[in-house]
């Protein structure tokens, strides 16, 4: 099997869509068995509890954070539609790959702001996105997936605390399986030097798939990874990653 997992796009009003549409064209090429989409695909800054009171916070809107959503997503499958729409007119075969979608912390601000203000509740939703309209399988916040022995989740924590567990490593000795997380702005790839009931568990953790650079983050932390993962013959576990930054994407398929 193979996989193509996008880590966090993190869509909003105003941000840079080309790459959007570059990972629709490297889905296109690739054909994967499974996409997956590692959650905090929508940003919903309108919800975020760390920028209210704030001059940055001017303007926000729920609505508008969701129609930045809805066009990211058009942008991602466009290309595929657009082939599929094609192949419906010759009547010949479709290309419809599995899509699994683990919501992520940004998506759950919609369920933190109905419970702290309970009056919200059927005003708005997560279904307000329309993922599954969009053809994805939703998983909830932090339930994992299990997909040809790799276990997906937006991220991973350890037995008592709700705290991400920050690297690959730690990942793998917590759960001892291979695990694949978004959430933080890092490649993080690491590879069990045995293996772990007969197969080498391999954790990796790729949290950023945009292009803009992130206010709360220092000039110092905007310089990391961007881009996808291809995962080459997945088996119980185990796969031959290829990591595809946004550049060589840009590169590849830019006007």
């Amino acid at each position: 099997m193979k996989h193509l997992m996008i880590p966090d796009i993190q869509a909003k009003p105003g941000m840079a869509t080309d790459h959007l549409t570059h990972i629709g064209q490297l889905i296109l090429h690739e054909r994967p068995d499974v996409i997956i989409q590692i959650g905090d695909f929508a940003d919903m800054h309108s919800l975020s509890s760390y920028d209210r009171g704030k001059k940055c916070f001017e303007g926000r809107r729920f609505r508008e954070d969701i129609k930045a959503s809805d066009n990211a997503m058009a942008l991602l499958l466009g290309p595929m539609r657009k082939y599929n729409k094609k192949r419906k007119i010759l009547k010949r075969k479709q290309y419809k790959p599995r899509m699994v979608m683990t919501l992520g912390n940004h998506e759950n601000r919609i369920n933190r702001a109905i419970e702290n203000a309970p009056e919200l509740d059927g005003a708005i939703g997560v279904n307000d996105l329309r993922f599954r309209e969009h053809g994805w399988e939703l998983y909830d916040f932090l339930v994992p997936v299990e997909i040809d022995g790799v276990t997906y989740a937006h991220y991973f924590t350890g037995d008592f605390s709700p705290h991400p567990l920050g690297r690959a490593h730690i990942i793998m000795s917590k759960h001892m399986k291979s695990c694949t997380a978004g959430h933080k702005q890092m490649l993080d790839y690491f590879v069990s030097q045995h293996k772990i009931n007969g197969r080498r568990v391999q954790c990796l953790i790729a949290g950023a798939a945009y292009a803009h650079d992130e206010g709360y983050r220092t000039p110092q932390g905007q310089d990391h990874f961007r881009g996808v993962v291809v995962k080459h013959d997945v088996l119980e576990g185990e796969y031959d990653p290829h990591f595809i930054s946004l550049e060589s994407l840009a590169r590849r398929y830019g006007a």
